[in-house]
């Protein structure tokens, strides 16, 4: 990379104009045809030790990676960067983290070798779905999505794919919101690309989705969006590739006979990868269909508010997710699993009753339960060391790695034969240890190969007989080179001679120029150096021959017999995958057995006819673990009884800010989803009808980007809610309407809860402020009042965080600004607006209450009806005391007048 160092301002032409020219050289023709080929991607392009970016490639490249830009010309029209080969996988990975394409434009041949110029072809294209990322954690999916929309958007397919694993999965949706459901799915699995049909346009000016922002939204999260090809998300063609593929005469077996979308989605991946140069996909498993409705559906927006996965907010501890607080799984599987149990409980009441009953039995037995998981300690991340090698890209210490990790399952089989439930002993029966493929390998590889194949260290010795010649050829040849230099050194008297091998000019004899004088005439001058002299020898050059061609032979040996092993090795790529899932089970009972174990937690009841709710003195999972962490304290218990069909269906919860609504209302969801995921859950009893979905309407956020304020945001959150919900949901509402006006925010709450109540009918926490809504106990027969205690000391409030029944009498804000430091002023006068704004609310509220009496309308709603200030003045300064019956009336009668105006 010796070029000028770009420094002025130079016009210079366009990547277009330049490469569209006939005056470009034959290597950057070789370059123009490839990024011809390829021109949305970066194109790395190997020259020598150096992968180069030339013209826009390289101002985006030295931008993204901070690198030097230069010039491969004097006019500098020819902007170029590049880094070195051997270290490009971090700047690979660098540029993929933030959304771009690479295309790797190779060398085909040895440019020793080569006559003319060296014959280049681009043989791996990475995009941020495609490329394996070290650095994802060993819970974390890298999943590639597509979205496959019919001509009239009455049905959607959703893929996912995690080529690191081997993943792959797909759905389908179907009726007029098919294609927002099938959005909504994409996001919630938070994939690092996303394929979508070329015509099918997003954001800007352009036609949403489904004719609203949803669509937009719902993929904003998604840092890259690729469109293809519309004719590749055709039946014709999608379908018989993915039956080509898996060789396969229908795709009923894999569910997805008549889910025409689902199967285009999942064969539009197929062809993606194939685009990218990924030819060889032993690993993949076969496209396993599933339905949204088989399990307990959580939205984008509730995983979010109920920080699942993720935190609520950018920047903070992956602590504060339910993920972080009961992963105790030993395996990378197994904290997949995890992760995708909780993301989509189950709502199949046998199975979790398995569940519960495998990890009841774990967590009674504790030597069992941690020989088992000593026993997992030993397994690697055997699905995407498989992923590696059948991608290409293992070298000889991933096999060992995975030779490793296929001898500890042995010691998973023995250790849950000392377990006997039901789900055990199904995990147990056909566990597969892959002894044989372990052996194979073993009896290949050593045990500590070098990084990298051709060193000649890598194969086992007896494996190949012309390879152990080589070796013992190369090894003697050392021998030889070191006796060379002795004896070189007694024949010249030249104690400092050195016999040297570089990669540039071989093996050579190194004499200081002092000694020069001694030097015999035989030597060959090879090369000249400030303080000494390179000479050779017709002996020395044979040898070096010898050695040389005998270290490229056995080069090619170990790499044919690597190639030969890892064929072998994929033969039972299938096998492979089918005890990985089986670890990964395992794993996850365990783990779960282990929290119950640790935490005291216990089994919940779980049935599937009624609409149950309770839980008897239940904590808050991550809110327990982090104070007990901390030291800071302990959780204090509560409970709560919810039914849908006979008790109480909406618990109206009030008190002060701080006081801990939220975390109620968070706890009980976390609670249900602990649940049917098939962990025991951390309350002394509970009892749970099954739950279909759960809803989250949780504190407050915008989207300036798009045009929304915060209010519009909860509106549009709740009307999700309000729309969509079941008797069988559970439904979480958390200071609805506090985002406008106070009489407009009360009037939407009030009906919304009478909505939730009346037509809904489903288990339902409402979190509030507005002290009026706790009136609606009187009419609504299953609304419930509850309260957060709290206690009034002269030092301040107390925070008692207890759930009891009853309304509270007010919220206490002023005393929570006290205690966050507001000045002291400042709460005086707050204090002292909050009297006269009481005073006069009360003034208003019996004027008032006095014309609804006479109107005499159902629950005296006009109470809450925002009277003109006009009118609250009137009132205001009436003398009540001396007006007559006939002029009350006749005041009524105006101000009757003046409100209807």
């Amino acid at each position: 990379m010796s070029a000028e160092k770009i420094t002025t301002e130079t016009p210079r032409k366009s990547q277009a104009e330049t490469l569209a020219s006939d005056k470009l050289s034959p290597m950057m023709r070789q370059f123009a045809a490839a990024k011809a080929a390829h021109p949305d991607s970066l194109l790395f392009f190997r020259m020598g030790d150096f992968y180069e970016l030339f013209y826009d490639d390289a101002v985006v490249a030295s931008r993204e990676l901070q690198l030097t830009l230069t010039a491969r010309d004097r006019e500098r029209q020819q902007p170029m960067c590049g880094v070195p080969y051997h270290a490009a996988e971090g700047y690979l990975q660098r540029l993929l983290r933030k959304g771009y394409r690479i295309a790797i434009c190779e060398q085909m041949e040895d440019p020793k070798l080569a006559k003319g110029i060296v014959k280049r072809e681009v043989t791996r294209v990475f995009t941020p779905g495609t490329a394996l990322d070290p650095s994802a954690g060993a819970g974390e999916n890298t999943f590639l999505a597509s979205l496959a929309v019919a001509n009239d958007r009455k049905s959607a397919g959703v893929a996912l794919l995690d080529l690191s694993t081997g993943e792959f999965r797909t759905t389908e949706f179907r009726g007029a919101d098919a294609v927002s459901a099938a959005t909504e799915e994409v996001a919630r699995n938070r994939p690092r690309e996303v394929l979508l049909p070329a015509g099918l346009h997003l954001g800007g000016s352009q036609p949403e989705l489904d004719g609203s922002e949803a669509g937009d939204d719902m993929l904003s999260s998604v840092r890259t969006r690729t469109p293809v090809e519309d004719w590749v998300f055709t039946a014709d063609y999608a379908l018989p590739l993915l039956q080509n593929h898996y060789r396969a005469h229908s795709l009923e077996g894999f569910g997805l006979a008549g889910r025409t979308s689902a199967a285009i989605a999942a064969g539009a991946l197929l062809h993606y990868l194939r685009a990218t140069k990924h030819e060889e996909l032993e690993h993949l498993d076969v496209p396993r269909f599933y339905e949204r409705s088989t399990c307990l559906e959580l939205d984008a927006v509730s995983v979010r508010n109920l920080e699942l996965i993720e935190p609520l907010f950018s920047g903070e501890s992956q602590q504060t997710t339910l993920c972080y607080a009961v992963d105790a799984c030993r395996t990378p599987m197994g904290k997949r699993m995890l992760r995708a149990v909780l993301l989509r409980p189950s709502i199949d009441v046998v199975e979790i009753a398995a569940r519960h009953d495998a990890v009841g039995e774990a967590a009674r037995s504790l030597a069992s339960r941690e020989r088992l998981r000593r026993a997992l300690e030993q397994v690697l991340d055997l699905e995407r060391l498989l992923a590696r090698l059948a991608l290409d890209s293992a070298g000889p210490r991933e096999v060992v790695a995975l030779a490793r990790t296929l001898a500890a399952l042995p010691p998973v089989q023995e250790a849950l034969a000392d377990l006997n439930q039901g789900r055990w002993g199904v995990l147990r029966e056909h566990f597969d240890t892959l002894e044989d493929v372990c052996a194979r390998i073993q009896a290949t590889l050593v045990d500590e190969p070098p990084l990298k194949l051709g060193e000649g260290d890598a194969i086992q010795v007896g494996v190949d007989a012309e390879l152990d010649e080589l070796r013992g050829l190369s090894r003697s040849g050392r021998e030889a080179i070191a006796a060379i230099e002795e004896r070189e050194r007694t024949r010249t008297g030249i104690g400092s001679l050195k016999v040297r091998f570089n990669s540039v000019f071989g093996y050579y004899l190194e004499i200081t120029k002092s000694n020069l004088a001694n030097v015999p005439s035989d030597y060959e001058r090879k090369q000249t150096l400030v303080n000494a002299e390179r000479f050779t020898t017709p002996e020395l050059k044979e040898y070096e021959r010898k050695i040389l061609t005998a270290q490229e032979r056995v080069g090619e040996i170990e790499r044919r017999i690597f190639a030969a092993l890892r064929r072998e090795v994929l033969g039972s790529a299938a096998r492979m995958r089918e005890a990985s899932r089986r670890l990964a089970e395992i794993d996850l009972l365990a783990n779960f057995a282990h929290i119950a174990a640790l935490r005291g937690w216990s089994r919940p009841e779980i049935l599937a006819d009624t609409t149950v709710f309770e839980f008897a003195e239940a904590r808050h999972p991550v809110v327990e673990l982090r104070l007990e962490e901390s030291g800071a304290g302990r959780f204090i218990p509560n409970s709560g009884f919810l039914d849908g069909a006979q008790g109480p269906s909406l618990a109206l919860i009030t008190g002060p800010n701080m006081g801990g609504k939220s975390t109620y209302l968070r706890m009980a969801a976390l609670l249900a989803i602990l649940a049917q995921s098939g962990s025991f859950v951390p309350a002394v009893a509970m009892k749970l009808g099954l739950v279909d979905r759960i809803f989250t309407r949780i504190g407050a956020s915008d989207n300036v980007a798009r045009g929304r304020s915060t209010f519009m945001v909860e509106m549009t959150e709740t009307a999700a809610i309000l729309n969509s919900a079941t008797p069988k949901s559970l439904v979480l509402l958390d200071e609805m309407g506090r985002g406008t006006a106070t009489y407009d925010g009360l009037s939407l709450a009030w009906a919304a809860v009478e909505h939730l109540h009346d037509r809904v009918g489903a288990r339902t926490l409402f979190a509030t402020h507005y002290h009026e809504l706790t009136l609606l106990e009187e009419k609504l027969a299953r609304l419930k009042n509850l309260r957060v205690a709290c206690r009034e000391t002269p030092q301040g409030i107390v925070f008692l965080h207890q759930v009891e029944s009853g309304a509270a009498d007010r919220s206490y804000g002023i005393e929570v600004a006290k205690l966050a430091g507001l000045p002291r002023d400042v709460i005086a006068r707050a204090r002292a607006v909050l009297k006269m704004h009481e005073k006069a609310e009360s003034a208003s509220v019996a004027a008032a209450g006095q014309a609804a009496q006479i109107a005499a309308p159902p629950m005296q709603m006009t109470i809450f009806t925002p009277l003109s200030q006009r009118v609250v003045d009137r009132v205001r300064e009436l003398d009540v005391d001396r007006m007559t019956p006939m002029e009350a009336l006749q005041l009524l009668a105006e101000l009757k007048r003046e409100i209807a105006e």
